[in-house]
């Protein structure tokens, strides 16, 4: 097996080192800035190709190809540019697809169902594409140095690759940007009296150029979506920086909450587990101090009666 790493402008997607260690160290980072990738990542890979190029579908089979890894099973991470090229890699190599996997071995592939709740096996008996839930496996580190070599790809043109011409790639909105790369956070939990709060919390979040995360009481409500649900059900992250209005800290929701930098949590309840994890711990109404931060921020904060 081998991960396929697309990297941009010198930064791998989350879950890059898990896809590494599910390949056994194995891995092809391909896009801009690769080197400076590897270098930001911990020690997890034991063989690296670095291959400077489009990231896109016939890019990466050339890359696989000259490596001499084409006839082999494909992994990667399960973030927006891995979902978005492991289908066209599929289709192009005639190969299954299993997508939200959390466990891929050659001959066995465990994907999640139905929001985390279920666990389908598959035996697949040829080479194939997957990609690996984000925050599931868990690193393995390596002491030695990895062996490192250069993919030189000559550029090719076809008239179905005529067609579509990448113009640019535009920073991600942190409203509507994947959960799991967001780096900063603004969770709300069931300390938040109404659906409406969370229309307030995404404002105040699109205002700080932060993505909104909530906890799965919330969801069940259908006060937000569930790719905004942090947890073992939900997505798993790793931001920077969380701030949680009227967040309790339950274990499912603390379990898929990575390593942030820093955690700032509003809770009247001042022995609550996500107050004893936080950095700065603010005993108060979650729902007073959103509001009087919406009004500091002057964005939306009419909310009505819960």
């Amino acid at each position: 097996m081998i991960a396929v790493i697309p990297v941009r402008d010198g930064v791998a997607p989350a879950g890059a080192d898990e896809a590494i260690c599910e390949a056994s160290g194995d891995a092809l980072f391909i896009g801009s800035g690769t080197s400076q990738a590897l270098e930001n990542l911990p020690k997890v890979a034991s063989n690296v190709w670095l291959a400077e190029a489009e990231v896109n579908a016939s890019q990466i089979i050339a890359a696989i190809t000259l490596i001499g890894r084409l006839n082999e099973t494909v992994i990667l991470p399960a973030t927006p540019d891995g979902r978005d090229i492991a289908p066209h890699l599929a289709h192009a190599l005639g190969r299954s697809l299993y997508a939200g996997a959390i466990s891929i071995t050659d001959h066995k592939v465990s994907v999640a169902r139905h929001g985390g709740l279920s666990i389908a096996d598959f035996q697949p008996t040829k080479t194939f594409i997957a990609t690996l839930q984000i925050g599931i496996r868990g690193v393995d580190t390596v002491s030695a140095t990895p062996t490192i070599s250069h993919v030189e790809i000559v550029p090719t043109t076809n008239a179905a690759q005529a067609s579509v011409i990448s113009v640019a790639v535009m920073p991600p909105d942190a409203s509507t940007m994947d959960l799991s790369e967001a780096p900063r956070i603004i969770g709300g939990g069931a300390g938040l009296e109404s659906g409406e709060r969370f229309v307030q919390l995404q404002n105040v979040a699109s205002a700080l150029d932060a993505s909104m995360g909530v906890t799965r009481v919330i969801t069940d409500r259908g006060w937000a979506d569930h790719e905004r649900q942090i947890g073992t059900t939900g997505v798993v992250v790793d931001p920077d920086l969380y701030i949680a209005f009227g967040v309790s800290g339950a274990v499912q929701h603390t379990s898929g909450l990575g390593q942030p930098e820093h955690i700032i949590s509003v809770n009247t309840d001042a022995h609550c587990p996500m107050m004893q994890m936080a950095d700065l711990a603010i005993v108060a109404d979650a729902n007073a101090v959103l509001e009087e931060l919406a009004q500091l921020m002057n964005v939306n904060s009419e909310v009505g009666a819960a």
